[in-house]
This record gives C-alpha cells, structure tokens and sequence, in this order.
C-alpha cells in the first residue's frame, strides 16, 4: 500500500471512530500532498507526487509543528504546543523509523564511499545518494554540515 492510500484509509477510520483532532490533522496531511500534486501537475504530465515526495512533505510538517512547539512553549501556551504535539504524532505515524546517530554516521560513511567523494565539491552527490536512500528516515539539515566536515 502507498503512501497515499495509508493516509485515505487512516483518514476513513478516523471519520468511523469520530477522532476529531485525528482526523483534523489527516485532512491537513491530505490537503498538503494534493497542493503538491496540483503544483507538479502544472509542471509536467505525471499523475501526482509518489512516496519519495509524500516522505518529504510529512517531514516537512513534522518539522514545521516541532519549531511551533519550541515557540508556544517559550510563549507559555503550553495548551496549543500540546496540539501541536498531538498533530506531530499523527504524521510520524507514516513517516519509517528514523536513524540513530550511530547508524546517520554509517550511511554518510557508505554515501561517501559508493560516490567517491574526495572534496567539498562531490557534496552534491553524497547528499543525493542519501536522498534517493534515506528520504524521511534523516534530517538533511543536520547531515549537511557532518558531510562537509568529512570532505573538507
């Protein structure tokens, strides 16, 4: 089963069992992942985004509600960072398990290796292997500066 057909089913029993927040948040999973296939559709003849991208997406709005957390606890409304909280758990609900730092080490070690990577001009490609490999199980954003210090 795809990506998006785990969301529609979850979608279908959150609307059975009356899971208002749940459902609330799956919609907004859903509405995401046709605003992309809309943005896609204009750009060529394919017939939405695939898993890859639906990976990215929910990464991408996991990431969006962590900083929100950050900022409604600094703000004291520790009632809105628990709801965000809530809609976090939902989308890590689809998203596969993520690396341990151990294991984050390993396959930027491997991507190094299978690309041949000698300077920071092969970064590009060692992000791209990880990417075509690792999408939604790391965040890039923290695995970029360990590539640069491995090839500087």
């Amino acid at each position: 089963m795809d990506m998006r057909d785990r969301v529609n089913a979850a979608l279908k029993q959150a609307m059975k069992d009356k899971a208002v927040d749940r459902l609330s948040t799956l919609r907004l999973i859903n509405a995401a992942i046709k605003d992309r296939d809309i943005a896609v559709r204009g750009d060529s003849d394919s017939a939405g985004v695939g898993d890859a991208e639906v990976l990215a997406i929910l990464g991408k709005m996991s990431k969006q509600r962590m900083e929100s957390v950050r900022a409604y606890e600094e703000g004291g409304r520790v009632d809105l960072a628990e709801r965000e909280r809530a809609e976090i758990a939902v989308i890590e609900e689809f998203l596969p398990r993520q690396l341990s730092p151990a294991e984050i080490e390993e396959a930027v070690s491997d991507a190094i290796a299978t690309t041949g990577a000698t300077s920071i001009r092969d970064m590009g490609k060692v992000m791209g292997e990880l990417k075509g490999k690792y999408t939604g199980q790391m965040d890039f954003g923290t695995v970029g500066p360990m590539i640069k210090t491995r090839l500087s």
